[in-house]
């Protein structure tokens, strides 16, 4: 486990990048790490971001196809919101642990 600052937090990660606890992030974390992601932060952005939280706080597994039908954003959006991983990177951008089904 490693220790990262984003926006002067000090938070626990993986050595994937992914925080170990929610309860740490803040949207000015997520924010920081969607830098990294070379993702620039827009409403719809944080709509997903607020939804994949919602979903995993419920402890319901996450899919791209289920994204995709939860009437937040559809597939395509999804790809192009967060391009070349989009479960992957929004998940670590949501402070959430990478989705099992992402490889």
């Amino acid at each position: 486990m490693a220790t990262k600052t984003y926006a002067g937090t000090n938070v626990a990660c993986n050595e994937e990048g992914y925080l170990m606890n929610l309860e740490e992030w803040t949207k000015e974390v997520g924010e920081e790490i969607a830098k990294e992601e070379g993702i620039t932060m827009t409403p719809q952005h944080w709509e997903v971001i607020a939804y994949l939280q919602d979903q995993y706080r419920q402890q319901l597994p996450l899919t791209i196809r289920k994204i995709g039908k939860s009437g937040v954003t559809d597939i395509k959006a999804f790809y192009q919101l967060f391009p070349e991983g989009p479960l992957k990177k929004a998940s670590r951008i949501a402070g959430i642990p990478k989705p099992v089904s992402c490889i």
